[in-house]
Parts: C-alpha cells; sequence; structure tokens
C-alpha cells in the first residue's frame, strides 16, 4: 500500500541528544514517519505514531524548506561549541521518497558548507550512494551505518517485506567502502542468520554493530514484547532468536573473522 504522504513546515530541525543518543549534541531527521514500517521499529511505539492514528509505515511527513532552517540552526549552534550529529533516530533518512524530494542530500549540502564535527548516518537503504559525493567531502567527519539485521532473505521478508533487500545493502556497504567513507553494519535487531553471516559482513566492513531488543529499544525489550514481535519468532520455529542471549551466537560468529576491537555492542556502536 502507498504510504501516505504530507507536507510540513517545521520550526525546528535539530533536537538535543538525549537517553540512547547522549552522546550527541543533536540528532537530525529529515523526515518524520518511515515507509519501511519494519514490525520491530520501536518508533511504533512513541508518541509520534500512537498518537497519529494511523499505522506505522502507511506516513511520512515530508518536511518543507528543511535546509533553509536547519542551516541557519547548524550555525548558530557551530557558535555555540563542538556540534555532533546522529541522522537518523525516528525515521530513515534514505526510506524511497528520498529519490523525488531530496530532503536529506539538502542537508548533507548545507553540513558540506558548515561541517558538523561528527556525522553519523543510520541508514538500511542502498539510496544513500546517490550521496557518496558529499559523503567524500565530509571526510573523517562522518560514518555511514547501514543495518544488516540478517543475511537470510527470508527473514528480511518475513520481519520487515518493505525494506530493501539484504544483497543490495552489502553492495552499497562495498561501494561505500571502495570510496573511502567510514562505514559500518549494524546487526539491529538480530534477527536469525547463518553461520556464513559473518563471512560476508567481512568482505564489506571493518566494524560491525550488533544490538537487540533487549539492549537497544530504550525500555529492556518491553516495547517490543507489547508490539507481539515474538509471534513472527514462533511462526518460522525460531523463538530461541527471541532471547537476550541471542546475540552471544552471532557475536561469537563475528569473532572468527573480525578482531575483538571491531565489534562493538549496543550503544558504544553509534557513539561519535
Amino acid at each position: 500500500m502507498r504510504p501516505e504522504y504530507l507536507y510540513t513546515n517545521p520550526k525546528t530541525l535539530l533536537n538535543k541528544g538525549t537517553g540512547y543518543l547522549s552522546g550527541y549534541t543533536h540528532s537530525l531527521n529529515p523526515y518524520t514517519g518511515c515507509s519501511y514500517g519494519c514490525s520491530y521499529c520501536y518508533v511504533r511505539q512513541m508518541p509520534v505514531n500512537t498518537f497519529r492514528n494511523a499505522e506505522w509505515g502507511t506516513w511520512v511527513d515530508i518536511k518543507q524548506e528543511a535546509a533553509v532552517i536547519f542551516q541557519k540552526e547548524l550555525r548558530k549552534a557551530k557558535a555555540k561549541g563542538p556540534v555532533t550529529i546522529f541522522m537518523s533516530s525516528s525515521t530513515d533518512p534514505y526510506q524511497p521518497i528520498e529519490q523525488k524530494e531530496m530532503v536529506t542530500r539538502s542537508l548533507l549540502e548545507v553540513m558540506v558548507e558548515y561541517p558538523p564535527d561528527f556525522l553519523f548516518v543510520q541508514t538500511r537503504s542502498p539510496f544513500v550512494r546517490r550521496d557518496i559525493d558529499l559523503l567524500l567531502r565530509l571526510g573523517d567527519k562522518v560514518r555511514v551505518s547501514m543495518t544488516v539485521e540478517t543475511d537470510r532473505e527470508d527473514i528480511r521478508k518475513h520481519f520487515t517485506p518493505s525494506a530493501p533487500p539484504i544483497p543490495a545493502r552489502l553492495q552499497t556497504l562495498q561501494l561505500l567502502k571502495d570510496a573511502g567513507i567510514p562505514t559500518q553494519a549494524t546487526i539491529a535487531p538480530v534477527l536469525p542468520s547463518s553461520e556464513e553471516f559473518a563471512e560476508k559482513l567481512h568482505d564489506v566492513v571493518s566494524r560491525v554493530c550488533i544490538d537487540d531488543y533487549f539492549m537497544g529499544d530504550g525500555s529492556g525489550g518491553k516495547r517490543t514484547k507489547r508490539l507481539g514481535i515474538d509471534a513472527l519468532y514462533k511462526e518460522k520455529g525460531l523463538e530461541e532468536w527471541y532471547r537476550p542471549s541471542a546475540y552471544r551466537l552471532v557475536y561469537e560468529r563475528l569473532l572468527k573473522v573480525f578482531n575483538e576491537e571491531q565489534i562493538y555492542i549496543s550503544q558504544k556502536g553509534f557513539e561519535p
């Protein structure tokens, strides 16, 4: 089903970094809402969605004049001290509508002109490759983190049918790496994967972050439980993957091909 798109006129773009993102001075969301509508997304339980009276994934707000507002805010913030930005905390900056609206690209253009001290780009979309030219101009002040929860397409389709295919994400990581852009693969949440998953990641990144529902949903797994995600695991007969200890299996597999210092757990993997 095609999402409903609305144009909004925000008064602000930058939000103060708090909680899980307290290591950042600000978070930045080019859009409100996300058409990927992932079943386990913690934003489903946040006020931005619960007060919407519409299913998560069926609506997206497009922020008009975002670059103009952002430039003013960024210049003001930089005048006060170091600026570190997490983009994005409650949407995907490269969801499909970005191909048309180019809000994210317009924000990157501002950051090229007024560079933050660090920018962390979190996405699951191969479309980030479009902006390699701008990301390169940020040098070592940027890191692109690609969500790759699993290497199994059957699992991806079961949990996140609207999200981009895993092979395309891995190919994009390779492109970014070859271009010289700092990257990481983020296994968040931990979905069932094969024994070859670690090797596939080792081919395209030198840094991996693992996070799960119990460490990363902001409530010790309670938000995820309310979403009924455990039922999706039961449907596949994979209940053992829905446990606080499940990430250890992935971690041990990663250790076979990565050095320990290349593997980050939960919040550590998202810090500047």
